[in-house]
């Protein structure tokens, strides 16, 4: 460590002389120039068709023509200088030096936990060190951003030999020793590690993955490509406190200070987003970090102050109240993101109640709800006989009769805390013991939603009280982030698909290329036909196409369809934004349809976007067509077919709520909206089983002949 040590010095020197987000203005090129340097799964082994579809090439398909994106990636390589395959040694990175990138993703690591490269680990963070400087000594002002390797599900000893990737010398060494490199150098990070912990299944042979775990990847490094920042904003320089002591948190830098003498933290971002939102956490700062950690590579602060053994009363209150003006005062957002594990449900709670008008959101994390549960143990929890006792002594409770009129838990406040509009999501373990929900988030939440409140529950089986958070934190990120209007909307950025399966209805060894490159072909031989159907599997069920293996549409089609010129370009698993992708590279408007008929929109519910979202990516559809379509073409808009076998069932509640976004653009003029919901359910509002396969999204083929003849019948009209 006497060699790290040493460089560290000017290697700071150097970084804080040079702002990392590109070169200086006076200097700035078109294209900017981004470097992907890696091993075998930058290079896209494994990956079908991996010209399209590894992780680089994905990435500079959604960015487009501003980018200029360099795959340097080099199967079987390691950061170690002394590994067995050292990434040094290649033409890959004298040619990535030569490259002069203006964004350097470094995603290194996984081959240097195999057993013949681990006993060099301790000259990992020297190495890594003299990487990044090698880039920064040929442009000053590159933007350094490491990569955390993916997971490797290799983890049984008894098969371990030299080829195998290690998982636990990943995450226990791999992981904590690039978060240190980043922390020292103040290069960004980003998580991959989190991303894929929960979904083996993308991880085809246990370590490289997929084309759709590349989209993934893809995604995220997109979103630290366009992210905006707020380079100007310091923390401490407005807060008046002086940081007494810094520390690393998950590749961060992390200050405590004193306010008032009482003990607070805050991890501050690289990059600050330009509205400086936050998070402010209650019990218990460091676990479970992985949400704070991907909150701050968004450029979110996340901030703490001690609260504990205060049961969230009204001195915790009033403590959060002196906090919250001091980090507002010092320039971050007005409204907060409340962060509360535990018993910090109590003063997450509490405080929103005093301070609607202040809360963004709240994620609550097996909250305590109600102190008779826990730390009471008054009904089936376990409880704690100090904490109830301390608990008595801030609420001043002195006996039982005054325990049975006691109101002062967030569950006999549920009314005013639905009042306040905020969203909040819980995260809980249907095993909990300590905290049972059956006590807890389960009467809070009923209580939240007759009041008109908006409240999420994610339940965890077979979990008790531990582990808090989620092992991929991405559903509570997206949460955070919609909430604080920080999230990216992907529904409307054009992009290719990684899809490569025959379950889609396609033939061995072809994949979304292949589907989409033929219905260009098939554009590019046609002109002035009557219909275009665009969408995605549904449309392409009807057939007509080379490469389509599954037709339930087709009698249908022929039935509906018949004398009419038309193309189906429908590709299985697209969402608007290969909708999107597809029309603005395709051939479409070279046909001169007479009539488009879109459907869209199904396939982003898996993506969890918001309602919102998707009814954006439809809007931009349709705007696309309208630019780029001759001016004759009318629009046929469906959005999506009516989806959720229950009336009552998240997908139908976000299928109805898409409809009402999306009804205005019939309006428009050439376009027709239609809501068909009416022409696929029973009497109940049950999806029709005639119609409908048992997942309630895909048709069969009496459901194709309900369709179809409704096309046909708008056809007729015009």
């Amino acid at each position: 460590m006497k060699y790290f040590k040493g460089l560290l010095i000017p290697v700071l020197f150097v970084l804080m002389l040079y702002p990392q987000n590109g070169k200086a203005s006076s200097e700035q090129q078109e294209p900017i120039k981004i470097a992907c340097i890696g091993n075998s799964i930058t290079y896209g082994a494994r990956v079908e068709n991996r010209e399209h579809n590894a992780f680089p090439a994905q990435l500079q398909s959604m960015l487009g023509d501003g980018y200029e994106v360099g795959n340097f990636g080099v199967s079987g390589t390691t950061l170690l200088k002394e590994g067995d395959r050292p990434y040094w040694d290649t033409d890959a990175y004298k040619e990535a030096l030569d490259f002069d990138p203006d964004i350097v993703f470094i995603k290194l690591g996984t081959n240097d936990s195999k057993i013949q490269n681990r006993v060099h680990l301790d000259r990992f963070e020297e190495n890594y060190v003299d990487l990044i400087m090698s880039f920064k000594s040929r442009n000053l002002a590159a933007r350094i951003i490491l990569l955390l390797p993916v997971p490797s599900f290799n983890t049984d000893p008894a098969k371990q030999d030299s080829t195998k990737i290690w998982g636990p010398v990943i995450k226990d060494r791999i992981l904590p020793m690039t978060q240190n490199v980043a922390y020292n150098t103040k290069s960004e990070v980003v998580d991959l590690y989190q991303l894929f912990i929960d979904r083996p299944g993308l991880l085809p042979d246990r370590v490289h993955p997929s084309s759709l775990g590349a989209t993934i990847i893809a995604k995220r490094l997109y979103e630290t490509v366009i992210q905006k920042a707020d380079d100007t904003f310091a923390f401490f320089s407005n807060a008046g406190v002086s940081p007494y002591e810094s520390g690393n948190f998950q590749g961060f830098e992390l200050f405590d200070f004193e306010m008032n003498q009482i003990k607070c933290k805050i991890a501050v971002p690289k990059k600050p987003a330009p509205n400086h939102p936050w998070v402010l956490r209650a019990r218990f700062w460091g676990h479970e970090p992985q949400t704070d950690a991907a909150l701050l590579e968004r450029g979110f602060h996340i901030a703490y102050c001690d609260v504990s053994d205060l049961y969230g009363g009204n001195e915790a209150v009033q403590r959060w109240n002196d906090f919250y003006k001091l980090m507002t005062q010092a320039g971050l957002s007005k409204k907060v993101a409340l962060e509360g594990m535990s018993r910090g449900g109590l003063i997450i709670y509490n405080w929103a109640v005093e301070n609607p008008e202040k809360v963004a959101c709240i994620y609550a994390d097996a909250p305590v709800l109600d102190g008779t549960s826990w730390p009471g143990g008054k009904i089936n929890g376990n409880g704690s006989a100090p904490d109830w006792e301390r608990f008595k002594a801030v609420y001043e409770i002195k006996s039982e009769a005054e325990v049975d009129d006691f109101k002062g838990n967030p569950i006999h406040k549920t009314k005013e805390i639905a009042k306040g509009g905020f969203p909040m999501l819980h995260v809980v373990g249907e095993t909990d013991k300590v905290v049972p929900i059956s006590e807890n988030t389960t009467p809070f939440a009923q209580a939240i939603q007759r009041n008109g409140g908006n409240i999420k529950i994610i339940s965890k089986p077979d979990n008790g009280h531990h582990p808090h958070s989620l092992k991929n934190p991405t559903p509570i990120v997206n949460f955070i982030l919609n909430a604080t209007n920080e999230k990216l909307n992907f529904a409307i950025i054009p992009a290719p698909s990684g899809e490569y399966r025959s379950g889609a209805g396609w033939p061995e060894e072809t994949d979304w290329w292949t589907q989409a490159n033929d219905i260009d072909s098939i554009c590019s031989s046609v002109e002035n036909i009557d219909l275009l159907l665009i969408g995605n599997s549904i449309t392409q069920g009807f057939g007509n196409r080379p490469n389509i293996t599954s037709s339930p549409g087709k009698n249908a089609s022929e039935k509906f369809f018949q004398g009419l010129e038309w193309i189906n370009a429908g590709i299985s698993g697209d969402r608007t934004q290969q909708l999107l992708f597809r029309i603005q590279n395709g051939e479409y408007e070279s046909v001169n349809p007479h009539t488009v008929v879109l459907t869209i929109g199904v396939n982003n519910f898996s993506d969890n976007d918001s309602a919102a979202e998707i009814a954006e990516g439809i809007q931009k559809i349709v705007d696309v067509i309208a630019k780029r379509f001759p001016s004759n073409t009318r629009i046929i808009l469906f959005g999506p077919l009516p989806t959720g076998v229950d009336p009552a069932s998240e997908q139908r509640v976000k299928y109805n709520e898409i409809h009402k976004r999306i009804k205005s653009l019939g309006e428009r003029s050439k376009v027709s909206y239609h809501n068909v919901l009416s022409h696929f359910i029973t009497k109940k509002g049950i999806l029709n089983p005639l119609y409908y396969s048992e997942d309630g999204i895909h048709l069969k083929a009496k459901g194709y002949d309900v369709w179809a003849k409704y096309i046909k019948e708008q056809l007729e009209k015009n």
